[in-house]
């Protein structure tokens, strides 16, 4: 078994406030994460370590402590990081349990950096907002008023705020003018909860426009808690920004980067970055995912600029790393650097970027290790072993994807818990492996035949293949063989939170500052 040092929470304090780089691990599952984690820890469960690290964890000699709350997972951890080819891999004296009793602060949900610097933009900058009822009000009268969603598309589309248009955070600078070319015309920022809305909402107010801006005061939650009736499956997007506002909005947002002491940089300053043994370097796309499929700059990543701001830990999980930003327009880069300078990061912007620059098409491919050897077969192999039976499917994809559509039979099961989902499985002459593409299920294949004595498949292309195939499927809840740990529920998603749980959420955001001053070791600071 594989061995690494203990590093002490005071070692670790000491490094986040000398700014050196470090990736503090939590490798649980998301749920149990979500209930205690630092500050600055990054989730990378176990169950993915091998599909999530390279790509979050960029250099192999990076500082890298990884602790649980006595699950049994570090050990593991520690032999899977060694394999890959980490150097500097350390575990956490005591594990969650010693963070909290050396005195280090422990906060509860996810993305919690962002969401406690955005608390912090509100309580110094006083962000003006609106109450839902008061927003309802100007609906209601038929105000001159523009409701912009700064979420993600797909979550603008589950539930939005009538008349709202989606203007993911990064684009708002950018196309605010164009939706509300009238001066007079007031803008109301909303997102779920309160984040991205004062963000959003400051972000406008930073880049000078003319318009009277206010976040909805605790977003879609407070709307519901409310009473008030939100709208389901809307498509309304921003339309092309003319070139005058663009030009407005380049200026502007160049001007509040500099305010924030955002770094310039270019194509050669990129490339040596990239080069140096002894500093970590994100590259990020900051642009809407469809521009970046048309056209990006080698090894960049797609990571719209507003949730590279509210999910920076799950991006970029070396604290102290350098982040490099590339748009094509000079406003979504500026914006998201100038918010991330205050997050503490060491932030550069693009400056010399040519169309021609954007050469590689298609979506981002996350980087990962050689997949392993292991006998595949076809949807329909499969589909004919089913019938015969003593065959046993498992599917390790994740459990919200499970409960929407899977094989019919198949056992849902985490890939870190697997001698505790196999006993909960009849057993069977065979196993056959799948997820979405079988590009997880592809690393279990070797420790399902050690745990089961029996040879495992892997399904060719995973349940997408079955899918394409139009074979049969099954939905819910049917055989879990573990709980649903992989994701935790946030209490401003969907359209089924019970109002309690919505109420201690925003309660809890509201005492995320003290909770910041408590730990100390933030180092973010508000223009």
């Amino acid at each position: 078994m594989s061995t690494a040092p203990a590093r002490s929470y005071a070692e670790i304090r000491q490094a986040l406030l000398n700014r050196e780089e470090l990736a503090l691990v939590d490798v649980r599952e998301e749920a149990p994460f979500a209930e205690a984690h630092p500050l600055f820890a990054a989730n990378i469960p176990l169950s993915k370590l091998e599909l999530e690290v390279y790509s979050r964890i960029p250099r192999r000699d990076t500082p890298v402590t990884v602790y649980d709350n006595g699950e049994g997972l570090v050990a593991i951890a520690v032999q899977r990081l060694q394999a890959l080819g980490y150097t500097r891999v350390s575990v956490l004296e005591g594990g969650l349990d010693g963070w909290r009793s050396a005195g280090g602060e422990l906060f509860i949900d996810v993305n919690v950096p962002s969401k406690a610097f955005g608390e912090l933009v509100e309580s110094q900058r006083h962000t003006p907002s609106l109450a839902a009822e008061e927003v309802q009000a100007l609906l209601d009268s038929e105000a001159d008023v523009v409701v912009l969603d700064a979420r993600r598309f797909d979550e603008y589309q589950t539930m939005s705020i009538p008349t709202g248009i989606s203007v993911p955070g990064a684009e708002l600078v950018l196309r605010a003018r164009e939706l509300a070319p009238d001066p007079a015309t007031r803008i109301i920022v909303n997102c779920a909860g309160r984040t991205r809305s004062i963000i959003g909402t400051q972000s406008l107010i930073n880049a000078g426009i003319a318009n009277p801006v206010s976040a909805l005061r605790n977003g879609t939650i407070g709307w519901t808690l409310a009473g008030q009736k939100l709208e389901h499956g809307q498509s309304r997007r921003f339309a092309p920004t003319r070139e005058e506002h663009q030009q407005i909005a380049t200026r502007d947002a160049r001007r509040v980067a500099d305010k924030a002491l955002v770094g310039r940089a270019n194509l050669a300053d990129l490339h040596r970055w990239q080069q140096e043994p002894a500093r970590s370097t994100y590259l990020f796309d900051v642009r809407t995912p469809e521009e970046f499929e048309a056209g990006h700059l080698p090894t960049a990543r797609s990571t719209p600029g507003g949730q590279l701001v509210q999910e920076t830990d799950h991006y970029a999980s070396v604290r102290g790393a350098r982040l490099v930003l590339a748009d094509n327009d000079g406003v979504r880069a500026n914006m998201s650097a100038s918010w991330l300078a205050q997050l503490g990061w060491e932030v550069y912007v693009l400056d010399d970027l040519q169309p021609a620059h954007f050469s590689e098409q298609g979506p981002w491919k996350a980087p990962v290790p050689e997949p392993q050897q292991a006998e595949e077969i076809s949807p329909e192999t499969l589909a004919d072993w089913l019938s015969q039976g003593d065959t046993a499917v498992l599917d390790f994809t994740s459990s919200a994807n499970y409960v929407k559509r899977h094989i019919p039979g198949a056992w849902w099961v985490l890939r870190a818990q697997l001698p505790e989902a196999l006993a909960k499985v009849p057993a069977a002459q065979r196993y056959v492996l799948t997820c979405g593409s079988s590009q997880l299920a592809r690393l279990a294949v070797a420790e399902v035949e050690t745990l089961t004595g029996k040879t495992a498949f892997l399904l060719r292309s995973g349940t997408a293949a079955w899918i394409a195939a139009q074979l049969p499927l099954e939905e819910g809840e049917t055989r879990l063989a573990l709980p649903r740990i992989d994701r935790y529920r946030r209490p401003y998603e969907g359209n089924d939170s019970p109002r309690e749980a919505m109420q201690a959420y925003l309660d809890w955001e509201y005492g995320l500052v003290d909770q910041l001053a408590r730990d100390g070791t933030h180092g973010f600071f508000i223009i």
